[in-house]
């Protein structure tokens, strides 16, 4: 599921090319969120964490997707992904690439018609998190039931299992 936007934390556009090497997670949401994305943001945080007690500091990239393009400028998701965790990656993008990048991850989204920018609208999405092996392949997803002990467990046997059988990971950012 490869994919092509504007990195927030980098200010420029970057590709999931530059995140192979390690396992990396992506959650599709808004910054406009009252509830459901941070919390998932919080859980994918607190995930985060963990691998990087277990494994070192750079095996995993927590990676935020917005799928409202009409609010979330660059430095919105900026101010908001740092609210979650210091390593948190955000992306943005135009309406068609976001839209592509949803669909390649089977992600639904939907926003209403005819909104403004400066609108109180919610944008109605999938809850899932979804696990990217070292080579960018989807290998799981976790659901909003999962809790993140739950998704650590996982994300941890998976990366075991990887280094079991001969996988290196990558140590730089």
């Amino acid at each position: 599921m490869p994919f092509k936007l504007f990195n927030v934390n980098e200010d420029k556009i970057t590709s999931s090319e530059d995140l192979k090497g390690r396992y990396y997670m992506v959650y599709f949401g808004f910054t406009h969120c009252p509830d459901i994305c941070p919390e998932e943001l919080d859980k994918m945080a607190e995930v985060t964490d963990q691998v990087k007690n277990e494994f070192g500091q750079n095996v995993f990239v927590p990676v935020f997707i917005t799928c409202d393009p009409l609010r979330d400028t660059a430095q919105v998701v900026k101010d908001y992904v740092t609210d979650f965790h210091p390593d948190l990656v955000g992306f943005t993008g135009d309406k068609d690439e976001l839209k592509q990048v949803a669909r390649s991850f089977r992600v639904y989204s939907y926003t209403p018609p005819n909104v403004k920018p400066e609108d109180d609208y919610l944008v109605d999405h999938s809850i899932f998190l979804y696990l990217m092996d070292p080579q960018g392949k989807f290998i799981d997803c976790y659901s909003r039931d999962t809790t993140s002990e739950e998704v650590f467990k996982s994300v941890k046997s998976y990366i075991n299992e990887y280094i079991k059988e001969g996988g290196q990971l990558s140590t730089q950012q």
